[in-house]
Order: C-alpha cells, then structure tokens, then sequence
C-alpha cells in the first residue's frame, strides 16, 4: 500500500505519493485541505454527507481518494462491484445507488449522446468508450492527436477513432481506410 508523507505549501497542505506496489491505482499528487482546514478544491459532498476527493493516479488519470487519504481508485474501478479502499468506500450504496447520477461530477463524462457517459479516466485514452469517439475527438475533449506508441490514420476499426496502436501496424490486416497501417506505419 502507498505511504504518503505531507507537506506544508502555505495556502494547503499536499500529500506526495510514492508507488509501493500495484498497477497505477495509486496516486501520485493530491489536495488534502486549505490554509483553514476546509476540503481542497475536487471535493464533493456525496448524499450520505461525507465528502468525496478526486486524486491523479500514476497513469495521471482521474481517481477517487478513498478515506485513508493515500489510496487513490481509478474512476474506472468505482461502483464496480469490487472493494478496492481498505474500508470499501469505492462501493458505498449512497456512491454506487444510482450510477452515474450518484457519482461526484469529477469521475463521470458525458458523451455525444447525452444519455451515455463514461468514467472520466476513459476519456482521452485512444479507445472508442462513447461508441461515437466524443470521448476523443470531440472539441471539447481536448485529447492529444496519438500518443506515443499510436499511428494516427483514419482507423476502420470500431474500438479505435483517429489513432491506433503502433502494434496494429504491419500485421497484414487493415486498420485504416487509408491502409497506412500496412505500408507507412514503422510498426511497434
């Protein structure tokens, strides 16, 4: 489990995270509170009246801070039927009664269609979560063209939107309409 150790800043106190095992659910920098002992900014009063906290995990996603103020959940791993925090705050029934609309606005995107959303931490991660790439390609998503390790291209393929992985290049199936994948991409 992560040990944190605390850190004056003036107007806040912060909490800096050190990995000591796991596969990036633990968080690197979050607010803890103000100069005056308020919640930090990412607060958010859940229906039972305790407060929820976002924090940045190590894949520098969105997560939920559960209540030891070290471990941070992936929005992705919340109100999934798994107890990821020590106490299992991530599956508490005034959190997870109605999904999405009980959960803190910081873990949850809305998509193109208004009636579909996605965990915050999907958005922007190269695949097609919405199912019509607003959670990529929208103006208001703000997404980096590829990451490294992605060939950008018009994809054929459902899952991806403008980028697909590097790995999918030269492997004698089309990807792009442009067939880029298979004779300009360098491959992985």
């Amino acid at each position: 489990m992560l040990r944190a150790r605390r850190l004056d800043l003036g107007a806040g106190s912060w909490e800096l995270g050190a990995r000591a095992g796991g596969a990036g659910d633990m968080n690197k920098v979050f607010p803890q509170v103000d100069g005056n002992g308020n919640a930090a900014a990412g607060t958010e009063a859940l229906p039972a009246g305790e407060g929820a906290q976002a924090c940045v995990t190590l894949m520098n996603r969105t997560g939920f801070l559960c209540h030891d103020r070290r471990s941070c959940v992936p929005a992705s791993r919340v109100c999934d039927g798994v107890r990821t925090c020590a106490h299992g705050e991530d599956e508490e029934e005034a959190l997870c009664r109605d999904v999405p609309q009980s959960l803190p606005s910081f873990l949850v995107e809305r998509c193109g269609d208004p009636a579909s959303w996605i965990y915050s931490d999907q958005k922007c991660d190269g695949i097609n979560n919405c199912g019509d790439c607003s959670d990529e390609l929208s103006p208001v998503s703000t997404c980096p063209l590829c990451s490294p390790g992605w060939w950008r291209c018009p994809s054929t393929v459902f899952r991806y939107c403008s980028c697909i992985p590097r790995s999918l290049c030269q492997d004698h199936v089309q990807h792009c309409s442009d067939w880029s994948d298979e004779y300009s991409c360098p491959g992985p």
